[in-house]
């Protein structure tokens, strides 16, 4: 057997100082301009957050957690009862779009790609994504409100859920499209059912994007006033039936800021920062208990 000598290897040139120069600059800009974006995306919520805490901090008290709303011309109220209706539409919203929008993107990334009705599904969930959300409530006011023939917690939990369907659809789809196809044809060449390996395979895997998306869904929501004037409507009192018309702090707010009364003016930038308090609260916790059962799965 010949063998051949071998041939040294050829020293690469050492790189100029000019070109070294060069790179640790644009370096150093795409680092600058990263963070200026990464600043002028935080910046509004900061300020935002700040000015209502500026404006409603001071209006919190004891009475503000405990209390219904005041009769007109009395000072004091709060807004218990609104802060416990949010929390039921909300619970409803969540109960019905959140499972429903993970089946369709578990539908539409592992069984309908290509398909016709996949391509349907999907051109229906983006033009519900830029549905209006008062188009959204005159929809449920004719579909439900209409046929009860009164308001409910129901039927503003049902606008609130349609409205979160497209966005976790979408989500799913995207998320599970990003799980490795080898990860699947591994479990399924263990003899893993078609169905076991998307639930214990592919849902797992993208679980971290898929509660994001549930998070940004609920998010987007929680404050939707419009959807919940034609159908939930708002209650002064009391309420913790799901057939009868129902408060929630969006409404309360509203009802509140376009008053004529300082103390009502003063009572809504309370109910504001107590609504983004809430979100950011909600958010935060399921994103670390997320973490957290990603991490144990993990390990």
């Amino acid at each position: 057997m010949s063998t051949q000598p071998l041939t040294p290897l050829t020293p690469q040139p050492k790189p100029s100082a000019f070109s070294t120069m060069r790179r640790r600059t644009m370096n150093q800009l795409i680092t600058v301009l990263s963070v200026l974006s990464t600043v002028l995306v935080i910046a509004p919520l900061v300020a935002i957050l700040v000015y209502l805490i500026y404006k409603g901090a001071s209006s919190l008290n004891l009475a503000f957690f405990t209390h219904i709303p005041a009769p007109v011309g009395e000072p004091g109220g709060g807004m218990a009862n609104s802060i416990v209706g949010s929390g039921i539409i909300l619970f409803l919203a969540s109960l019905m779009g959140i499972p429903i929008g993970i089946a369709a993107g578990v539908y539409l990334a592992e069984f309908a790609r290509g398909t016709i009705l996949g391509n349907a599904i999907r051109f229906t969930a983006d033009v519900l994504n830029g549905v209006p959300s008062i188009v959204m409530g005159i929809s449920i006011y004719s579909l439900v409100v209409m046929q009860q023939k009164h308001f409910s917690a129901l039927a503003g939990g049902i606008a609130l859920a349609i409205m979160m369907v497209p966005t976790i659809t979408r989500t799913t789809e995207e998320m599970l499209s990003t799980v490795p196809h080898a990860i699947r044809e591994a479990a399924l060449g263990l003899g893993v059912p078609k169905w076991r390996t998307v639930l214990s395979v592919s849902l797992r895997t993208a679980s971290p994007g898929i509660i994001t998306g549930c998070m940004l869904a609920f998010a987007r929501v929680a404050g939707e006033t419009a959807p919940l004037l034609f159908t939930a409507f708002g209650n002064q009192f009391w309420s913790f039936k799901l057939n009868e018309p129902i408060a929630a702090l969006p409404l309360q707010i509203y009802v509140y800021a376009i008053s004529p009364y300082d103390e009502w003016h003063r009572l809504a930038w309370a109910g504001s920062l107590v609504l983004i308090v809430m979100i950011m609260v909600a958010v935060t916790l399921v994103r670390i208990f997320a973490n957290r059962g990603v991490l144990k799965g993990a390990s």
